[in-house]
């Protein structure tokens, strides 16, 4: 039988690493699918402005192209100045499918970053439709007692506070028929003894949408998740040595890891009025890591 292209791509991953969080796609060899071209767009978002934070790369980066295609103008939001490249070559890649493309690097952990973040946003598009939190970090440590409470703190800050800051300045200017879609992870259904401090993190993200999905049922503001699994990102390489990173999605019922191009549709899904009628929900795009009840 013959392989896909993720099948393909995913034999010539072999061992290598990054020094610095978030990591850079520049520097991934081979580099993720993030645009997928059998994906065409059907103008489902067309005329929707999106604020994607994480945006620069990997899942981030592929849901700006799959937005794009779909019609929906976009702010990506990225950590810093390290991700420059990145985030230039994302934005070149949204620019090419006709819409508005604008960049915004800041740390979103601080709030007035983020009270900021979504200012800048409404300056640029003129409104926030569509808002992927979508940015966060993760530090491997085998042993309870090995985690810092920096390292605690940072982990929280970044994937759970900053979501929330985010959120919080972002719905004073959602109305009715917007959505919100946060990053969760299978960590937060599996668990990781390696992520502890960051499987936390990622739970209190589905909690906090099945919460924020009730609470705003009646504003008709829409909130979902996507749980991805071993996925081909910069975080990857960043996190994990290079043994652990030739490994990454072995041990899934597919054998291997998935692209970020393979995770794009779900988010397209949920901030389309394709799923009008779901809300508090989250899509496991994990390789069948795990199977929801």
């Amino acid at each position: 039988m013959s392989k896909n292209k993720y099948e393909k791509i995913d034999e010539k991953i072999s061992k290598q690493t990054q020094t610095n969080q978030p990591g850079k796609e520049a520097d991934m060899n081979p580099e993720p699918i993030y645009d997928d071209e059998n994906y065409i767009g059907s103008d489902k978002l067309l005329g929707k402005n999106a604020l994607i934070t994480g945006g620069d790369s990997g899942i981030g980066r592929a849901v700006a192209i799959a937005f794009a295609k779909e019609g929906a103008n976009i702010v990506i939001a990225y950590l810093s100045e390290k991700e420059d490249e990145d985030a230039n070559k994302t934005l070149d890649l949204i620019e090419k499918y006709g819409v508005k493309a604008y960049k915004i690097r800041t740390d979103i952990k601080y709030e007035n970053n983020a009270v900021q973040l979504v200012h800048e946003t409404i300056e640029k598009l003129g409104s926030i439709n569509i808002l992927i939190n979508n940015a966060g970090k993760q530090f491997p440590q085998t042993d309870l007692l090995d985690i810092s409470t920096e390292q605690l703190e940072e982990t929280f800050e970044t994937n759970f506070y900053g979501l929330f800051q985010v959120t919080k300045a972002a719905l004073k200017h959602m109305e009715n028929g917007d959505v919100i879609v946060n990053t969760s992870s299978i960590t937060a259904y599996k668990g990781s003894p390696g992520l502890m401090d960051y499987a936390a993190t990622k739970g209190a993200i589905t909690s906090f949408t099945r919460s924020l999905a009730l609470n705003l049922s009646d504003k008709g503001v829409r909130v979902n998740a996507v749980a991805p699994g071993p996925i081909w990102t910069p975080l990857i390489p960043a996190t994990f040595d290079g043994e652990k990173v030739a490994e990454h999605g072995d041990d899934t019922p597919l054998t291997r890891r998935g692209q970020p191009a393979e995770n794009a549709p779900a988010y397209v899904f949920l901030a389309s009025n394709d799923s009008s009628y779901l809300t508090g929900q989250t899509i496991h795009v994990n390789g069948g890591d795990f199977v929801s009840s």
